[in-house]
């Protein structure tokens, strides 16, 4: 499939997704969305990849929403794009953003520059964020007048704290790539040009790992994070453990260190 906002290409065993409108510091769009997830699926579906990296083409990761494209659109009574106004990230119906990145292959965002309002909660769910120190994060949606989306206020807070969580979405208040760390946004911070090698070191020691376990992991993750009932959070992880006896890449690992050599997984 041809892509139009993103490219697509593969190093090894890690799937990189690059937005790539530079010349609009990759402000999102709905089709953007349709790119992004049909890249997604795609590094799903090849058995030789194990994580996916996303970055941002030029100067910016994602400066938002693209103003003209998406709510002056809306405004004029034109429909931007699939499915924007039912909160599933600009996907057709039948797709959600946030359901296809918790089900995804791991994913690490290499945040390279400005990410703003869509550009930060697109990222949210994933599974790592690096920054570079030339990042630039902010959650403006108070400032164009309108509210958080993509559950934003959910992940937000489970990253940062509540205080932290209520600042930057209050304010609509930028933060660079070092304050993004401290304040727990960001996973970990480099300089600019260690970026991407970060982010493939995370991506390529993640797919040394099988892909079932990985992507039940991230299931129970999504299920357990705030479950209160622990019997429920254990009986999930116990259906979990047993369907994992009986695949064969549990089977693997225990012959690997039996037999005292690395475990081939793919």
């Amino acid at each position: 499939m041809p892509y139009s906002t993103i490219k697509y290409e593969t190093h090894s065993l890690v799937a990189l997704i690059t937005l790539n409108r530079p010349a609009r510091l990759n402000a999102w769009t709905p089709k953007m969305s349709e790119d992004m997830a049909h890249a997604i699926e795609r590094a799903n579906g090849d058995r030789s990849i194990g994580a996916i990296v996303v970055t941002g083409e030029g100067r910016g990761f994602c400066a938002g929403a693209d103003i003209e494209h998406t709510f002056k659109s809306r405004l004029d009574g034109h429909d931007p794009g699939a499915n924007t106004a039912q909160g599933q990230g600009g996907l057709p119906d039948g797709l959600d953003w946030i359901g296809l990145v918790r089900k995804s292959k791991p994913l690490i965002a290499a945040v390279n520059g400005p990410a703003v309002g869509i550009g930060v909660t697109m990222i949210l769910p994933f599974d790592v964020i690096v920054a570079s120190e030339a990042a630039k994060f902010g959650l403006v949606f108070v400032k164009m007048g309108i509210v958080p989306e993509l559950a934003s206020s959910h992940f937000l807070v489970s990253r940062m704290g509540w205080g932290k969580a209520s600042e930057l979405m209050l304010t609509g208040r930028l933060i660079d790539g070092r304050e993004a760390h401290e304040y727990r946004l960001a996973d970990h911070v480099v300089a600019h040009e260690a970026l991407l090698p970060k982010a493939f070191e995370i991506a390529n020691t993640i797919s040394a790992n099988p892909d079932p376990m990985l992507r039940m992991t991230k299931a129970l993750l999504t299920q357990n994070a705030c479950e209160q009932d622990m019997a429920l959070a254990q009986a999930r992880e116990t259906a979990y453990l047993r369907e994992c006896w009986e695949l064969p890449e549990h089977k693997e690992a225990v012959s690997a260190f039996l037999d005292k050599r690395p475990a081939r997984f793919r």
